[in-house]
């Protein structure tokens, strides 16, 4: 099973999360920012890496302060959203909704809107000739007072390329519903949510995030588990679990990130063969791509090995993802018939 050849859909991709350590390089050197680490290639990108393995969101969070750095101009972010594009085709990624937080890229003057138009040229750029349709959701910071300014940056940009309004960044102390006058804005703009809930934090944010502020999707929401008790095979769901499996709301779960966060001691012990198991709307998700050091072919190479997961396991996730996506409904329909479906059924003929 040739898994890099596999059509995926991304839903849960930090755009800050996911450069080239040669690009955070050329781009420090370009921009002058001194606070890199280190300018050897190789070096930079294990130290991204080992500072997303300290078991600690917040630690690993810090380390988005390089990658934020290099994002202060125009031509940067277009670069960094260019190559994100790029690189998402070559990993078979064929819908991708890759987020990022506008107002960490206004340090060097440019406005909200300047931030946006860049991502968007690059995605446009780099997903050119390839089967990659991308698409923007714009986050604001949790422990930041800017949500509802970002919220309308959403909804302003909706039919140019954004698709979702989100929250991110560290989630201890700083519930949803601390923003819940951006919330109720795209709401009644019948815009779309995702939020980071149940990823550091427990039940409250996951039952904040869908009760309160309406989320969609969550972000992660791994921590739905500390709502399901019993043995393997007799498993009982508690109300919130079993209201967000009754409903179908998607889980954004990213396996790798969640190791390297502390959410478990590896893949094989990560919930979502459990979650897969009981049939919540389990979906695959990156996260970091450079912090985490992984694609989405090495988060189904972690699947298959961990749980014997095949083709079956993954075209189930992969259209679930799709159904889950906040492009329109035609479109969604058009690339699981057109492409995910098709392409699914050639890998199956070739393994005969």
């Amino acid at each position: 099973m040739d898994i890099r050849s596999l059509p995926k859909v991304l839903l849960h991709d930090h755009l800050d999360g996911g450069l080239r350590p040669q690009t955070v390089i050329d781009l420090a050197d370009q921009y002058g920012y001194a606070g890199l680490p280190s300018h050897d290639v190789d070096e930079l990108a294990a130290w991204f890496n080992r500072g997303a393995k300290r078991n600690d969101l917040v630690l690993y969070l810090e380390t988005f302060a390089h990658t934020v750095g290099v994002m202060q101009h125009r031509d940067a972010i277009e670069r960094v959203s260019y190559e994100c594009a790029v690189d998402l085709a070559a990993d078979g990624v064929v819908y991708a909704e890759v987020r990022m937080a506008p107002e960490l890229c206004t340090e060097q003057g440019l406005s909200l809107d300047d931030v946006v138009e860049a991502i968007l040229a690059g995605f446009e750029r780099g997903s050119n000739g390839t089967d990659l349709t991308i698409y923007l959701i714009c986050s604001a910071m949790r422990t930041a007072a800017h949500s509802r300014q970002i919220a309308e940056l959403a909804v302003r940009w909706r039919d140019k390329g954004c698709v979702g309004f989100d929250i991110a960044g560290a989630e201890a102390g700083y519930p949803p519903t601390r923003h819940l006058d951006a919330f109720e804005y795209v709401r009644r703009e019948n815009f779309h949510i995702t939020i980071h809930a149940g990823e550091a934090f427990g039940l409250p944010s996951i039952w904040e995030a869908v009760q309160f502020c309406g989320a969609e999707r969550l972000g992660h929401g791994v921590r739905i588990v500390d709502d399901i008790t019993g043995p393997a095979g007799e498993e009982q769901l508690g109300r919130l679990a079993t209201f967000v499996r009754d409903r179908r709301i998607p889980l954004e779960l990213c396996p790798t990130s969640n190791v390297g966060t502390g959410v478990c001691a590896s893949i094989a012990e990560h919930p979502i063969g459990m979650l897969r198991r009981l049939r919540f709307r389990v979906t695959l998700s990156t996260d970091n791509r450079l912090m985490s050091a992984t694609s989405m072919t090495y988060e189904m190479e972690q699947l298959r090995d961990a749980f014997g997961w095949g083709l079956d396991d993954f075209e189930w996730l992969t259209i679930n993802a799709m159904k889950s996506a906040f492009a329109p409904f035609p479109e969604r329909l058009q690339i699981i018939n057109g492409i995910i479906k098709p392409r699914y059924a050639q890998a199956r003929s070739a393994t005969l």
